[in-house]
């Protein structure tokens, strides 16, 4: 079996401290050094576009939505986990970029919807290719079977934290 860097950090610390049972760095160092690499794959894919991810956030979420690519305020704030304040600063910032739109809310006297306009598709859309792009070089070391068990496995300890476990 090869050796990593975490095999090798996991080991000075089993030799240092023997009496601490070290097993789950060599899960979640390996989780937080992959996070960091996918950290940078975004960055790469959104200076790409011109986008920071936070723009990507709520523009993905916006493009997941389908026809006609919008949302409210509110529901923007439950899919990107942010205060009203910031969607509403994020919001305003988007639309001077062109990227969004508000409508009246026909349901809603008082509401407003958020909606994706083509200029914030193509860019979304560009900086999805991108970064799928180098999410698969990221995952390219793993057979498809292999993807699917660690993507299982991933969820299960993300359940508990996740909104849609509630």
């Amino acid at each position: 079996m090869a050796v990593d860097d975490v095999d090798r950090i996991v080991s000075a610390w089993r030799r240092e401290r023997p009496d601490l049972d070290v097993t789950p760095l060599a899960v979640l160092s390996r989780i937080s050094r992959l996070a960091r690499r996918l950290d940078l794959a975004r960055g790469r894919a959104f200076a790409g576009t011109g986008l920071e991810g936070w723009e990507f956030d709520v523009l993905s979420a916006l493009r997941r939505r389908g026809e006609p690519h919008e949302l409210s305020p509110g529901q923007l704030v439950s899919e990107t986990l942010v205060t009203s304040g910031t969607m509403t600063n994020r919001v305003d910032r988007l639309a001077a970029r062109g990227f969004v739109e508000r409508h009246p809310d026909p349901g809603d006297r008082r509401g407003v919807l958020v909606r994706l306009t083509p200029q914030g598709r193509a860019v979304v859309d560009a900086a999805m290719a991108q970064l799928l792009a180098d999410e698969h070089e990221l995952l390219a070391e793993l057979a498809p079977d292999e993807r699917e068990l660690l993507a299982g496995l991933l969820r299960r300890l993300l359940r508990p934290f996740e909104s849609a476990s509630s």
